[in-house]
């Protein structure tokens, strides 16, 4: 598939290991499709653990030299990596349309997005303070120092492919930690792209590398190799568990975001317009295919009517198709997988007595397309309440009073992100205490930025990403006691 690129060497076919654009040991390339009409967009090198290992200790040499180098001077390399992404927006955004599936409007949005990241980590990379302790006794000095943990692995989803690599790697790299990449094989050519303009911005070979091709393998010799002392990991929970037990052989450090189910209440006292608003920007985004995705959508029943309709007028204004299509506003599901999945789950929603207000089944445009959708009468003992649905399907369940509201957010073992609408100040702060959730939006339906720390709790995940804290996921802290002579 040819796509109409200003920079043709931005789509890369090859891995990144050492400075040097390599093919897999063994030749192999496998196919990578358009989600949205099933052509070849190219080829994926398909490697396994030795490309990985050389990988590693590419990564391992380099940080020798890396972390040496001055924050200012390393904030000096990221920064040109930013504009240089920045001045290839709209080339990157065409890669990631083409081999994601969102709209390109979106994929504009995440190429800039991820380029704040990087500026972000460049300026906190001049930030990474030690303290002084005063000492008991007159002749010592205590005090701590932070030191870059050392090579990082990075394992990022398809959904947003080059944000969490720049979410993942941005903070990595400012710390003075090199890293090795292994991208989702649905999406490897942001990845490469960004890797391609990262080497043009002057960071040294092995600092950034980015192997392709068999999860388990590569995933096993990252989770292994003790030259590795960091994996952050953004995937489901049933992947981040078996990643962290592997990791505990060699007690490395691990951030893990993982699955979510966020509700996203709306009480009687809700501006529902804006309710409306914010929850078509949370559910439909991407397809409905993110993490933070609103998942259960309840609604108090002295509004659950009138919001219902609004919803199902909103929903109905979706111009669903291809994404570099011009007005198209939602694109296709990522594979069968998916498509599967979310089918199967509005099937479940419908035979236990769910009505489909909007949508309810797949489109005939394309493979991978499902009508946006909105379900009335949900409740507790279907599949969608209990799982991630990873699509563009809003269930509404209704509820009486807030008590009931708050259990009904909190019953499942996902602690990710949620969202409620009130306009009671009281009721925001008891509910923004009370949900049991990393991440919480108040009369809001957005959360990401790159000041601020994105991550859950409970199955959802350890660390953060992004704001101050994100640095310091890839900091030691050393303790000096130094001893003075009288």
């Amino acid at each position: 598939m040819c796509l109409s690129l200003r920079d043709k060497s931005l789509f890369r076919q090859q891995a990144f290991i050492g400075g040097n654009w390599v093919d897999a040991d063994s030749g192999r390339h496998v196919p990578v499709y358009n989600p949205a009409t099933n052509d070849v967009l190219g080829q994926m090198p398909w490697m396994g653990a030795a490309e990985t290992r050389r990988a590693i200790e590419c990564a391992e040499q380099a940080l020798v030299g890396w972390k040496k180098i001055i924050a200012k001077d390393r904030a000096t390399i990221l920064r040109r990596w930013c504009n240089l992404i920045l001045e290839h927006k709209e080339d990157l955004a065409q890669i990631m349309t083409a081999e994601q599936g969102k709209p390109l409007s979106e994929s504009r949005g995440e190429i800039t997005s991820s380029a704040g990241y990087i500026e972000w980590f460049a300026e906190e990379a001049k930030r990474t303070y030690g303290e002084t302790i005063p000492a008991a006794n007159k002749d010592q000095q205590l005090l701590t120092i932070r030191q870059p943990i050392g090579v990082v692995a990075a394992i990022t989803p398809w959904n947003f492919p080059a944000q969490m690599i720049a979410r993942k790697c941005s903070p990595a790299l400012a710390a003075g930690c090199t890293v090795v990449i292994k991208p989702a094989p649905q999406t490897p050519y942001s990845a490469l792209a960004l890797a391609a303009l990262a080497q043009e911005a002057g960071i040294p070979d092995g600092v950034l590398n980015i192997v392709t091709g068999k999860a388990g393998e590569i995933g096993d010799e990252m989770t292994a190799n003790p030259a590795v002392r960091k994996l952050s990991f953004t995937g489901s929970t049933v992947v981040g568990k078996v990643l962290m037990e592997k990791c505990a052989l060699t007690v490395k450090q691990v951030s893990m975001e993982l699955g979510g189910n966020a509700p996203f209440i709306v009480f009687d006292d809700a501006n529902l317009d804006l309710a409306v608003r914010h929850v078509m920007a949370s559910k439909f985004r991407n397809s409905g295919q993110t993490c933070v995705c609103a998942n259960r959508i309840m609604v108090q029943k002295g509004v659950y009517d009138e919001f219902a309709s609004k919803l199902a007028v909103a929903v109905n204004k979706i111009q669903v198709g291809p994404g570099n299509e011009a007005d198209v506003t939602l694109g296709p599901l990522i594979d069968d997988r998916a498509i599967d999945k979310v089918d199967g789950l509005v099937k479940d929603a419908l035979d236990k007595g769910a009505k489909a207000l909007v949508g309810g089944a797949p489109l005939d445009i394309g493979e991978l397309f499902y009508k946006p959708t909105v379900l009335t009468g949900v409740t507790q003992n279907m599949q969608v309440f209990h799982k991630e649905i990873f699509g563009p399907v809003a269930p509404l369940y209704c509820f009486e009073d807030e008590d009931e509201a708050i259990a009904l957010a909190n019953s499942t073992r996902y602690g990710l992100a949620a969202y409620f609408f009130s306009r009671d100040v009281g009721r925001v702060w008891r509910v923004s205490e009370a949900l049991e959730y990393g991440m919480v939006g108040a009369n809001s339906g957005t959360l990401s930025s790159e000041a601020t720390p994105f991550g859950g709790i409970k199955e959802s995940g350890i660390g953060r990403e992004g704001g101050k804290y994100g640095i310091q996921e890839f900091l030691e802290i050393k303790y000096i006691n130094m001893g003075l002579e009288e």
